[in-house]
């Protein structure tokens, strides 16, 4: 036997030896396999990193977007509902009382857009590689706390600025930052998928966080609600997140908001519901899109 017979059978044999791992589609509703996701917690921080390098490439402001956006709305705010309507502020500077809600909307608002979004516009990744795909939109929605972040601070200094100290439940922020990205992630979750199937998801994006708006107690005060609907009213988990946040942080509130414990029920729920959903779509996104 020749030299090259014997490594032709060499390489015969390890090719025999190497597993073949074939990925098909599972039938019926597939387990949620979260231990898959957590396994790849690597490739989730780079797809952060690469969403945060994204968002700021080639911008003239960069990271101060994130205190723009929620400070020019406060002062719109404050002009319209706060000298104009004269709306309510629970004991607080219109401004402050605006800002506080703000912070967290402008963070969920801009994470459910992303999140919404995440799948068409990273569809490369989709056809060419697996991964899990639920990472696309957690990643949107993990890179929104940096924005979070620098807001809170421009928050602080806000509070300074009126000489208002923060309430020791100030420690509670935290938790409803998490309750704020679940809020996010939860409908983020059906939208991603929907729009792989139907790409006018995209427009209806803006408008429901338009609506979304409206019903959370951004530039009013839940107060406002009658006493006997604000169980019900705080089935909207930005209610809960926005009370909260008002509770938390404002010296003079006592009672923790009723729409907190009805917001932590429906973000459980919901987020619970748009996992398996977007579990059992997933099969199909390579091939769509």
């Amino acid at each position: 036997m020749t030299a090259a017979t014997e490594y032709s059978t060499a390489m015969s044999q390890r090719d025999v030896a190497v597993p073949i791992v074939r990925i098909r589609p599972a039938k019926g509703w597939m387990p949620l396999n979260l231990r898959e996701v957590a396994a790849a917690h690597e490739l989730l921080y780079f797809l952060v990193v690469r969403s945060l390098k994204i968002r700021y490439k080639q911008t003239v402001l960069g990271a101060v977007w994130a205190v723009l956006q929620p400070l020019l709305t406060m002062a719109v705010f404050s002009v319209v509902f706060g000298r104009l309507a004269h709306l309510g502020s629970d004991g607080l500077p219109y401004p402050v009382f605006a800002f506080l809600a703000l912070v967290p909307w402008t963070y969920f608002a801009n994470a459910l857009t992303q999140a919404g979004n995440s799948l068409v516009e990273q569809q490369q990744l989709l056809t060419k590689v697996y991964f899990p795909r639920l990472l696309l939109p957690l990643a949107s929605v993990v890179a929104g706390l940096v924005d979070l972040a620098i807001s809170f601070l421009m928050l602080l200094a806000l509070l300074a600025w009126y000489h208002i100290v923060p309430s020791p439940r100030i420690i509670a922020v935290p938790a409803l930052v998490v309750l704020a990205a679940a809020s996010a992630l939860a409908p983020g979750l059906w939208l991603a998928a929907l729009n792989v199937q139907y790409r006018d998801v995209r427009h209806v994006i803006p408008f429901l966080v338009q609506i979304w708006m409206f019903i959370t107690p951004v530039a009013y005060s839940s107060g406002l609600i009658p006493e006997r609907w604000r169980p019900l009213y705080g089935l909207n988990p930005m209610a809960g997140v926005v009370d909260g946040f008002r509770w938390a942080i404002a010296p003079n509130a006592t009672v923790a908001p009723p729409t907190l414990g009805p917001s932590v029920l429906a973000v459980a729920v919901f987020l619970l519901l748009g996992l398996y959903f977007f579990r059992r779509m997933e099969r199909s996104f390579a091939d769509v899109i």
